[in-house]
């Protein structure tokens, strides 16, 4: 099978979109056979991929580094290459449906007969500023809208993203829930001697807390929050991994350290030596990163909307509404109360660790995406 993929950027982005555009492309290709032609933003390395043909688009990526939201713009040649790549192929993949390039996909293929699935990560997202909300809700409206009703199949990574989107959208065919995979063989828990020894590294000692975020530096992420429990919270330590606009390395506090650069592997210890995940985002769908902590046996603590993306999680997963002036607040009195007796948090570490390894497979995830995509082929058009 010949499949267009879209995506804006390549994994080297070190996003949890093209990460699991990655792991998913590379899984088809290897155990299904299938062609892919894998068409991003050239402000990244493209990775090498047997079976999977990378296509750099020429980019501009300023969007991103201007105010954080990811947004490449292609270049007029890289949009024709991408028409050239639809009409070539049995099947088009976009992962999520808002950005330029899976746009003029999308209508390629609506004018080549090739079926669509989409992959839709992320909902609505909250931002501060009214102007961003409005454009980002009219956007939905307006163009995501077109691009998943006429899609052959729409699949979404939690319950929260596709609640939204059935709000307004008549899909052409039932939308599906797929959870994405995590690596157990790599994500995995370590024992207390291990994780002691991550501590020392880090030069934590036993008995601080160590809180950990990953992912990018932007509003939706929650920095403005973290921000303020990191000053609240100044007996915790804070690692930051990962990048963006909003560095907390500005905040001047000495109880955070960022560590830049790290991916895959390198998160590993950072996982198994962190008492706690705090993710305090908001519009998103299940971030990679809370599966890949959990799967390291690290308890998360996420907010509500985030948590009833994986209502199954409810019993391995900590959450805290986002919502309100006093976000922060409560935000810190739960975090004392779990904090403040270490136990509780050690306690849930086998738990959390087990529902992972039952509950996310990348094998499970695969084999059901290689199932829709014969399924698109046999539906023409959509």
């Amino acid at each position: 099978m010949r499949i267009a993929l879209l995506t804006h950027y390549y994994p080297a982005h070190r996003g949890g979109i093209e990460l699991v555009a990655g792991e998913i492309a590379k899984r088809l290709a290897a155990t299904h056979g299938a062609d892919i032609a894998w068409h991003a933003s050239d402000c990244d390395p493209a990775p090498s991929i047997p079976g999977v043909t990378c296509v750099p688009a020429a980019s501009c990526n300023e969007v991103e580094r201007r105010v954080g939201v990811p947004y490449p713009l292609w270049s007029p040649a890289a949009l024709r290459a991408v028409g050239r790549a639809v009409r070539a192929a049995d099947v088009v993949h976009l992962h999520d449906s808002l950005y330029l390039p899976n746009l003029a996909a999308y209508a390629a293929a609506r004018r080549a007969g090739r079926p669509v699935l989409v992959t839709q990560h992320v909902g609505m997202i909250p931002y501060r500023n009214p102007a961003l909300r409005w454009l980002l809700s009219a956007a939905y409206r307006r163009l995501a809208r077109r691009v998943l009703e006429g899609a052959a199949q729409v699949v979404f990574v939690s319950e929260t993203v596709r609640r939204y989107f059935a709000s307004f959208v008549r899909f052409g065919a039932p939308p599906l829930v797929v959870a994405n995979g995590v690596d157990t063989a790599l994500f995995r828990p370590a024992d207390e001697e291990r994780r002691r020894a991550l501590r020392a590294e880090l030069q934590v000692p036993p008995e601080v807390p160590l809180l950990l975020f990953v992912g990018r530096f932007v509003e939706k992420k929650g920095l403005p929050v973290l921000q303020q429990l990191a000053a609240r919270l100044p007996h915790a330590r804070w690692l930051f991994a990962g990048w963006g606009p909003l560095d907390p390395e500005r905040w001047g506090l000495a109880n955070v350290s960022v560590l830049r650069g790290r991916s895959g592997d390198g998160l590993v210890p950072l996982y198994q030596a962190a008492d706690l995940l705090v993710l305090p985002s908001t519009g998103e769908g299940f971030p990679l990163v809370v599966q890949e902590a959990m799967a390291c046996g690290t308890p998360a603590l996420v907010g509500s909307d985030t948590a009833a993306g994986c209502p199954d999680a409810a019993e391995a997963l900590l959450c805290e509404d986002t919502g309100g002036a006093d976000a922060a607040l409560r935000w810190e009195r739960r975090i004392r109360a779990l904090t403040g007796a270490r136990e509780p948090l050690s306690s849930m570490r086998p738990r959390v660790a087990s529902y992972a390894a039952a509950s996310w497979s990348w094998d499970n995830c695969v084999q059901r995406y290689a199932e829709l995509f014969q399924r698109c082929r046999a539906r023409p058009g959509g």
